[in-house]
């Protein structure tokens, strides 16, 4: 598929906006202004924007406990994102969701989970949904290579495949499950060979090329939309931070991090690519980045001198009305 300048460019947008906003949380983390806990997607921007770039708001996704990347991507308010993330009544979820709970309807966001393989089941919901309203939309699950092993996980790919549902699986493989490295963990090399057992294509690819991410995902929401059923889709990464802010990554090699940032960065492999090969110039980048940089400082102004939730919020929007 051959990606136009304005597509280039909005991948690269959506990118850097993610890097911004995680580097920033974990900035605004570590000076106590957030509450609660909070997981950096920051490394892993090629997976989110090479997936979401092929969705609209009619397409579902659901997320997990690192789920500010799969948001932005999928285009929820930045600043509502961050009011959300601070625990503030402007908030996406007006304050109640905090981090691992960002939810977004509108945008297809059906929300961040703190239940290790709780995406898949939601998923093939909303995939059903989808095939009797025959509109084309389809739905998207990310999810771990920890939850890669949970039976919910399994479940979903089973049922996906009965239903012939247009549902996609990706599963992003950072090596680690909290911090228990894959190779302890997961039985085979390869997370997209389970797809076989379960009737469904499958493929591995590299994280860190958003080209091949998206790619990829071309194939298998072509699938999915035709009519065709599911697909696995593995995107092999790297986070630059630990499991969770505060987490000292003692389980990790010496300079592992180092090493990755210098060697495996999408954001700097995206700009060698696009400047090189597809005429984007280095000040269209450079504008970019200062638009980012302007928007994630007004989202935390914003979310500083936000209210906070008062004692007569608790009860409203538990239960729906109709």
């Amino acid at each position: 598929m051959v990606l136009s300048r304005e597509d280039l460019l909005e991948a690269y947008r959506r990118m850097k906006t993610i890097r911004e906003f995680e580097e920033r949380v974990h900035v605004e983390f570590a000076k106590g202004g957030i509450p609660g806990f909070v997981h950096l997607y920051a490394g892993e921007e090629a997976s989110a924007a090479g997936v979401c770039m092929h969705l609209t708001d009619e397409d579902k996704i659901a997320s997990t406990h690192r789920g500010h990347g799969h948001c932005i991507a999928k285009g929820v308010e930045v600043n509502g994102m961050m009011a959300e993330i601070f625990g503030k009544r402007t908030g996406t979820c007006r304050g109640k969701g905090g981090s691992m709970h960002i939810a977004d309807l509108d945008t297809g966001m059906l929300g961040a989970n703190g239940i290790v393989g709780g995406g898949p089941p939601l998923v093939c919901g909303a995939a059903l949904a989808a095939k009797f309203q025959g509109k084309g939309a389809v739905a998207v699950a990310f999810f771990g290579d920890g939850a890669s092993n949970q039976g919910t996980t399994f479940e979903s790919l089973n049922l996906a495949s009965v239903w012939k549902l247009p549902a996609i699986f990706v599963a992003e493989n950072n090596g680690y499950a909290e911090a228990t490295g894959a190779r302890f963990s997961v039985a085979c090399e390869d997370i997209s060979t389970r797809a076989a057992g379960f009737g469904m294509p499958g493929i591995t690819v590299d994280g860190h090329d958003f080209f091949a991410v998206h790619e990829a995902m071309r194939v298998a929401v072509e699938r999915a939309r035709s009519g065709g059923g599911p697909s696995l889709v593995e995107v092999k990464l790297d986070r630059f931070y630990g499991h969770f802010e505060g987490d000292n990554q003692n389980y990790r090699a010496p300079d592992e991090v180092k090493n990755v940032r210098e060697k495996k960065d999408c954001l700097k492999r995206f700009i060698t690519r696009v400047t090189q090969d597809h005429n984007i110039s280095p000040d269209e980048i450079l504008a970019i980045d200062d638009e980012v940089l302007r928007l994630i400082e007004e989202a935390v102004l914003l979310a500083r001198g936000a209210l906070d939730p008062l004692p007569e919020d608790l009860l409203t929007d538990v239960y729906i009305k109709y």
